[in-house]
């Protein structure tokens, strides 16, 4: 199989092969803008906006840079047929998918011009989205933050090269150019970061959720939720202790929805970093200082 395909920055426009990952409740249009400005692929995450919010972000962000851009959408978000309307009627560069299978929208975004990536964390799925009709794919490895699969990115990436003939993006354990290079090693035409890029100026997230990722190691991240099927990397807090021990106790999910339940936002908001989710990667062990988000894009390549 042909594996010399072009970069994603040569097909999307862009200068550097580098897409921001979808992060909700932080990926605004104004980070993703400054992202695109930076010279990766911005986008803006859904997962917490309604309909009309993704609109006025998408308005926002366009206030603001001229470069290609995307959006992320959470197939799981409760309004996500209205998502998937925005998106086509706005006509978004380009569109990722999250947490299930894109497969009914994908006509209507192709016929609207967008490009479609959907995030796959196996192989096998990455060729059933092939065949509906992906024009790439994101092999996100269980390192990344957030929702997780179960396979690491240094054998999901090849795997996924081998089953596919569309452009792979190498997600998950990636913050420094050793692990660029890694990725295209793998046979990836780009990578997709997002751990690394909360240590920005530009982004939204609280003051004590930044300090508490450069105090981390790469060990202090943790999966919560595998018993549970609904696995989250975070970083190792009050809240994740509890909830683990009450999982391994056989706790039902509307127990353990007590501490997940608007989690993510007292960690984004309000910097609460005991009883909030801190979502991370393994990558958060290498991150040092608050820098602005151009500086750190660039250093992955430059």
């Amino acid at each position: 199989m042909d594996r010399e395909l072009k970069k994603i920055n040569e097909i999307l426009g862009i200068k550097y092969p580098l897409i921001q990952g979808g992060m909700a409740n932080i990926a605004t249009g104004s980070f993703a803008a400054a992202c695109s400005e930076a010279g990766a692929l911005g986008l803006i995450a859904t997962g917490g906006f309604s309909a009309e919010k993704l609109k006025d972000e998408i308005r926002e962000l366009r206030s603001l840079t001229d470069k290609p851009f995307g959006v992320n959408i959470m197939l799981m978000h409760p309004e996500v047929d209205a998502l998937a309307k925005v998106v086509a009627e706005e006509k978004v560069p380009v569109v990722t998918t999250g947490a299930g299978n894109p497969g009914k929208y994908i006509e209507a975004w192709k016929s609207a011009g967008i490009f479609v990536i959907p995030v796959t964390a196996v192989p096998f799925l990455a060729k059933h989205l092939q065949d509906a009709g992906a024009d790439a794919v994101v092999a996100e490895g269980a390192e990344s933050g957030g929702h997780v699969g179960e396979m690491n990115t240094m054998t999901l990436v090849p795997q996924t090269c081998d089953a596919v003939d569309i452009p792979v993006i190498a997600a998950g354990g990636i913050a420094d150019k050793r692990q660029v290079a890694a990725a295209f090693a793998l046979g990836a035409s780009g990578i997709q970061v997002g751990t690394c890029l909360l240590v920005s100026e530009e982004c939204p997230i609280h003051e004590n959720y930044k300090k508490a990722l450069i105090k981390s190691k790469g060990s202090d991240t943790v999966v919560t939720g595998r018993i549970a099927g609904t696995p989250v990397r975070i970083l190792k807090n009050q809240m994740s202790r509890e909830y683990i021990k009450k999982e391994k106790e056989g706790a039902g999910l509307e127990e353990l929805e007590t501490y997940t339940l608007g989690a993510l936002r007292r960690a984004v908001f309000d910097g609460d970093t005991k009883s909030g989710s801190l979502m991370a990667g393994q990558t958060c062990g290498q991150l040092k200082e608050i820098r602005p988000v151009a500086e750190i894009i660039k250093e992955l390549f430059e």
